[in-house]
Order: structure tokens, then C-alpha cells, then sequence
């Protein structure tokens, strides 16, 4: 549904975006994640066409972005991080106006502004100026406006932004329900969302893709080692020597809190049934086993720090040269 292949955009001498590639297919959820100006945002601008790419091609629902930019635009919805609205204009007024643009004749687009409000929550605010709305009712004007004319592709830019913890839940609903019908385009700086949303991730840093996988791929990645938490009632000792004898554990580092023994094993394998059975072999009361499961947010400020340590190191490099 969308294709990048070996996309750049320079600014004069400035790479903003340094070709990068990457597919997504219909009905995917697609999160699009990196540090400020990293090219998230001149990427969208491109697949949009609201700019061109200076090297590189891009297709939307089978239309060239370059050559084909009508087409494009008829098959995506876009949500910008700051929405452009018409302060002046009702709610009503203002999708009325953005269906006429989109080509929606007046009954089918009775319609659609009836379904998009309803879907976004903006019916009890259908007839209020919008520039008497809070941020939060012009977000979701402005995601309304994205599905008016039921785009084949919706290309989000922080959905959420301004939005109080209940909408931005209905909000992520709403989104996985959408992939149903469309392809989902996200960008964000919440990263539990885009984890808890999305099937898919992207991150881009420094005008490169750095990373790109599932949520759960990506934090693997990371975590080399496992780590497991447990606690357990006897003696620390015992119990220190008893886990370290299992197989894959490499390290066992232990706390006492309350009367219980608080556990760290690091594990190069998930040996929780094992430490389950050997807690029942020696009688050890048990209270807590997890595995400490590193997130989404661990593995951007890793792969992003990792990604500048070694820009810094090649340009010391460069130095001594």
C-alpha cells in the first residue's frame, strides 16, 4: 500500500531524510518513530505530496507520489501534528467546506460528516465556532476531517496530542478498528501507544532507518539476557545456590525484604517452570515470578544513543586524519 525506495530529501547541504526504504501492506498499523528532526515529519510531507523528495521514489495505493499527486491525495487522509482549521468556521460548516474539496456530492456527504463525527466524538460540538473548541475537540475536527472521504491510507502525525487518558484509549480503539478499512500510518512521541497500537514499528534517526519490527522484536533486541523476578520465603542462601544451579542462569543476585527473599536471575533462556518446580521440590513459599520484559521506550533511547555514539566516534575518527 505504501512503497519507499531509496528516498532522499536535502535542504541545500542539509540531509534531511538519507535514503531510506520500507513497504507497508493494506491494513497494517504502522508505527513511524524517531527523535525531533530526525525526518519523521519530512517523510510524511512527501508520501502526502505537500513536498517533493529530491532522489528516490514513493507510491500510495499504487500512485506515484511524484507524477501522480491527485490520485495520491484522493487515497490518504492526513493528519497533521498541528491541524489547520478555520477558527472561524462551525464544525458543520467546516466538514461541509472539506467534503465539497474532496468531491462528495451533498447527500453523500451529509453522510460522511455524520459517520466521522460519531466515530470521533464531535456530534455534541457539530454547530460550535470551531475557535471556541479546547485542543483536544480540534484533534479530533481534525481527525474527522482525515476519514471524511474514506481514504484507503491514513497517515496520522501524534493523534492524540491534547486528548485526556479516556480519548486517547477510545482514541487507540478507534485506530485499531480503522485497520480494518485502512492503512494506518502513526507517528508519535508516546511510545507505550504506539506500542500498545501498533503491529509494526519504524524508527528513523538522523534521516536513516536505524530499526524495524514488531514491538516485541524490537525489545528482544535489547535485552540480551532475560531477567526474572521472584521472591521467596526461606533461606537466602539456600536459595541463592539452588537457582544458580539451573541451567542458563548465569547470574543470581538476591534481597531480603519483609521476610522474603527478593530474587534477580539473569538467564539466557525463560527458566520460570523450572524455578516453579524447584520451589515446590524445597518448600520455598513463593509469592512473585515475572519476567522483567524490557519496553519499547528502552530500546529508542538505546538504538537513538547508539546511533549518535557512533556519528561522535567516526568524526573523532575523521579528526586524527
Amino acid at each position: 500500500m505504501i512503497e519507499v525506495r531509496n528516498l532522499s530529501k536535502y535542504y541545500g547541504n542539509l540531509c534531511a531524510v538519507n535514503g531510506i526504504s520500507f513497504s507497508i501492506k493494506e491494513g497494517e498499523i504502522v508505527g513511524f518513530l524517531g527523535p525531533n528532526g530526525a525526518g519523521k515529519t519530512t517523510t510524511i510531507r512527501i508520501l502526502t505530496c505537500f513536498q517533493p523528495a529530491t532522489t528516490g521514489s514513493a507510491s500510495v495505493a499504487g500512485h506515484d507520489v511524484f507524477t501522480e499527486s491527485m490520485a495520491v491525495r484522493a487515497q490518504v487522509g492526513y493528519l497533521p501534528e498541528s491541524v489547520p482549521l478555520y477558527q472561524e468556521m462551525r464544525v458543520r460548516e467546516y466538514l461541509r467546506f472539506r467534503g465539497k474539496i474532496h468531491g462528495l456530492e451533498r447527500t453523500a456527504r451529509e453522510r460522511a460528516i455524520q459517520r466521522v463525527a460519531e466515530r470521533c466524538w464531535i456530534t455534541d460540538v457539530i454547530n460550535r465556532p470551531i475557535g471556541q473548541l479546547s485542543k483536544g475537540y480540534r484533534q479530533r475536527v481534525g481527525l474527522a476531517d482525515s476519514l471524511l472521504h474514506n481514504p484507503r491510507v491514513l497517515i496520522l502525525d501524534e493523534p492524540t496530542i491534547g486528548l485526556d487518558p479516556t480519548q486517547i484509549r477510545a482514541t487507540r480503539t478507534l485506530i485499531r478498528e480503522l485497520a480494518q478499512d485502512h492503512t494506518v500510518l502513526l507517528s508519535s512521541h508516546i511510545l507505550p501507544e504506539v506500542e500498545a497500537t501498533c503491529k509494526r514499528i519504524i524508527i528513523i534517526n538522523q534521516g536513516r532507518i536505524v530499526a524495524s519490527g514488531t514491538p516485541t522484536e524490537l525489545r528482544q533486541r535489547i535485552t540480551g539476557d532475560s531477567e526474572l523476578i521472584a521472591e521467596f520465603k526461606g533461606s537466602t542462601e539456600e536459595i541463592a545456590a539452588g537457582l544458580q544451579k539451573l541451567d542458563g542462569v548465569s547470574r543470581v543476585e538476591t534481597t531480603m525484604r519483609d521476610g522474603w527473599t527478593r530474587v534477580t536471575v539473569t538467564t539466557q533462556k525463560d527458566v520460570r517452570e523450572e524455578i516453579y518446580k524447584l520451589s515446590i521440590e524445597k518448600g520455598w513459599p513463593m509469592r512473585e515470578l515475572r519476567r522483567d520484559v524490557a519496553t519499547l521506550e528502552d530500546f529508542f533511547v538505546k538504538i537513538v544513543a547508539g546511533a549518535r555514539d557512533m556519528d561522535t566516534a567516526s568524526v573523532g575518527a575523521g579528526d586524527k586524519r
